[in-house]
């Protein structure tokens, strides 16, 4: 594995790997940038990397998606992130997370993790034990996926205003790709301000409970991606604006809580030449982090909220940009953060 070129051209700080044999621990923690501060993101526990290459590439990319999200959201952190490569056959899932605690602790408070795909706060709890430098931990914030939703879907209701010239999303039809912790709480949250919701997920029973308690419509993936709608929220893993897919799409705006919502940055251009708005994914999502960032000086969920809610001029403000200048969303997102960390 050669990882400099890519961490050079992308100006990282750092790729860890890190291991224990007696729990077969096998982690990477990607670092891109502790300019503004400890470089804070989740760490993902998967099986199903096809090896260190794999892993490396997907952290690395979301510790860079961490560090534009924490500094777009004026927050005084870097970015970071973890993956740990699951053992195939049966493993001691508390001995190996209290090997990875001591493996995070080990970088001296350079990185700080929390809950991402694959772990919960439990785990963080059993990190907990043997570093100080997690976040995300029940009696504390907790689950941040309500804040998460919060902001997504404030974002959208920026983008409703910039692309849409709406003033509110009653009747807005929003079709809505993984409905997990988050994409659940954006359903919920969509409901409450009156949007027609469309969904999809390969957990069934997921996708019954929104039926039953917002009326959504069940639809199956390539369904979802084909139904006519105001605005596409995809809230699944990342890669879900690809070649297939965008020639499908058939709505206004993608707005949603993913990470790593084009699966290739020329997915944005593809976009913007089917005469659709996309909103940055790490523009949008940034509500979990407030929230667990929040934990750094003392929890405060009103604090949160409050923060997470200012999304909306941020979107507001990148949209707005983005129609002056010509430039794509995502460029324009890009370059106000890049000012920040290397103007």
């Amino acid at each position: 594995m050669n990882a400099f070129p890519q961490l050079l051209e992308g100006r990282f700080e750092g790729l860890h790997l890190l291991s224990d044999a007696r729990t077969s621990l096998r982690a990477l923690v990607g670092i891109h940038s502790t300019k503004f501060g400890p470089a804070l993101g989740g760490t993902r526990a998967l099986a199903t990397y096809a090896g260190e290459e794999d892993a490396a590439t997907d952290v690395l990319r979301l510790a860079r998606g961490m560090t534009y999200k924490a500094t777009l959201a004026g927050l005084p952190l870097g970015g970071g992130k973890a993956v740990i490569m699951l053992p195939r056959g049966p493993f001691d899932r508390v001995a190996l997370f209290e090997a990875f605690g001591r493996a995070v602790d080990s970088l001296g408070g350079r990185y700080i993790t929390t809950e991402d795909s694959g772990t919960s706060t439990a785990d963080m709890a059993v990190v907990a034990r043997t570093t100080r430098h997690v976040v995300g931990l029940e009696g504390r914030s907790g689950d941040p996926s309500p804040v998460t939703a919060f902001g997504v879907v404030r974002g959208i209701e920026a983008a409703a205003k910039v692309a849409l010239g709406r003033s509110d999303l009653q009747g807005l039809k929003v079709t809505v790709l993984g409905v997990g912790n988050v994409g659940m709480n954006l359903c919920r949250e969509l409901h409450q301000r009156g949007a027609k919701l469309y969904v999809s997920d390969i957990a069934r029973e997921r996708v019954q409970q929104m039926v039953e308690a917002y009326g959504a419509v069940p639809l199956g993936e390539a369904e979802l991606y084909a139904q006519e709608a105001d605005v596409f929220a995809p809230c699944a893993l990342g890669g879900s604006i690809n070649d297939v897919t965008v020639g499908v799409l058939r709505v206004r705006v993608v707005a949603g809580a993913a990470n790593n919502q084009l699966l290739e940055p020329r997915h944005g251009a593809a976009l913007a030449r089917a005469g659709i708005t996309y909103v940055p994914d790490y523009a949008i999502n940034a509500g979990g982090l407030i929230n667990v960032a929040q934990e750094l000086t003392g929890y405060d969920r009103e604090k949160a909220y409050a923060r997470a809610s200012r999304i909306h001029d941020t979107i507001e403000e990148l949209l707005t940009r983005a129609r002056k200048t010509g430039e794509r969303p995502e460029q324009v997102a890009d370059h106000m953060v890049e000012e920040k960390l290397y103007g």
